[in-house]
């Protein structure tokens, strides 16, 4: 599923998104009116998404119904969605078959472009470049400001799952964010492109547990709350445990400059 799609702008476009950020993204772009399918986790802004269909999630998207709806693009992510969906709509006959729009930030500091390079699919749309502009610059300011500089560096647990307990490795969007503030996760293992390795199980057995400073407990996927915090210090007795914003710290796009903004507040108030 590599990131080589390069759609011609046009002016109607029918846009249906199949990553949450990216739904939450094009509203902010100003195309929320061309939205015409979006999955069941595609939940932000709330009000503003009630209205437009759903096709299934984003492992399990209800290709028929999506056809039906006859995109004029569709937004993937490598990470969220399966390779067997992209071809399948690739397969669709060359009349009906739309533009894929193939996305994989692994690092804020990527996200820039990526705003730029939605912008340019739908340039026609007006105000869309202008509402790229805003948030590209709000976004480098948030950067420049989120630095490690001064700050102790610490070893981190980010949970995402328990049941068995799953991490992230170091090249995904959430690490590389909270690298931004010293903040380096373990275990110390990258995940390559895609699939498994990205998201390691933790049995809870390792050696470098016992040297976790903090452990974070993310509120998605898995909703972790004020119950699973001493399980969590059982696995790392000698680190800080507290519940995260799993929003702010893995959804990207529009929310990225609030993301930004919310990691600092938990550096400095741990510092």
């Amino acid at each position: 599923m590599a990131d080589n799609s390069n759609p011609r702008a046009i002016d109607e476009p029918r846009i249906a998104s199949l990553v949450p950020s990216l739904t939450e993204l094009l509203f902010a772009l100003g195309l929320g009116t061309r939205l015409v399918a979006r999955t069941g986790f595609c939940i932000r802004p709330p009000d503003a998404v009630r209205g437009v269909p759903k096709v299934g999630g984003t492992k399990d998207v209800n290709l028929d119904r999506l056809r039906r709806l006859a995109p004029t693009h569709v937004l993937v992510n490598i990470d969220e969605n399966r390779r067997e969906t992209v071809d399948a709509i690739r397969a669709w006959p060359p009349a009906e078959r739309p533009a894929i729009v193939v996305t994989h930030p692994c690092a804020p500091q990527e996200v820039p472009a990526l705003i730029a390079r939605l912008a340019g699919c739908f340039e026609p749309v007006a105000g869309v470049a202008q509402h790229a502009a805003a948030l590209i610059d709000e976004l480098q300011a948030e950067l420049g400001r989120t630095r490690p500089d001064g700050r102790r560096a610490q070893r981190v647990l980010y949970l995402i799952w328990r049941e068995p307990w799953m991490t992230v490795a170091r090249d995904t969007y959430i690490a590389q964010l909270l690298a931004r503030v010293g903040w380096h996760t373990r275990p110390v293992a990258r995940g390559g492109d895609r699939g498994a390795a990205r998201y390691p199980v933790v049995r809870g057995d390792e050696a470098w547990l016992a040297d976790v400073d903090r452990v974070l407990l993310s509120s998605e996927p898995y909703r972790f709350d004020a119950s699973h915090l001493e399980a969590a210090q059982a696995l790392c007795p000698a680190a800080s445990v507290q519940l995260v914003d799993g929003e702010a710290l893995s959804w990207y796009g529009a929310r990225t400059a609030a993301g930004l903004r919310y990691l600092r507040t938990l550096a400095d108030a741990g510092a």
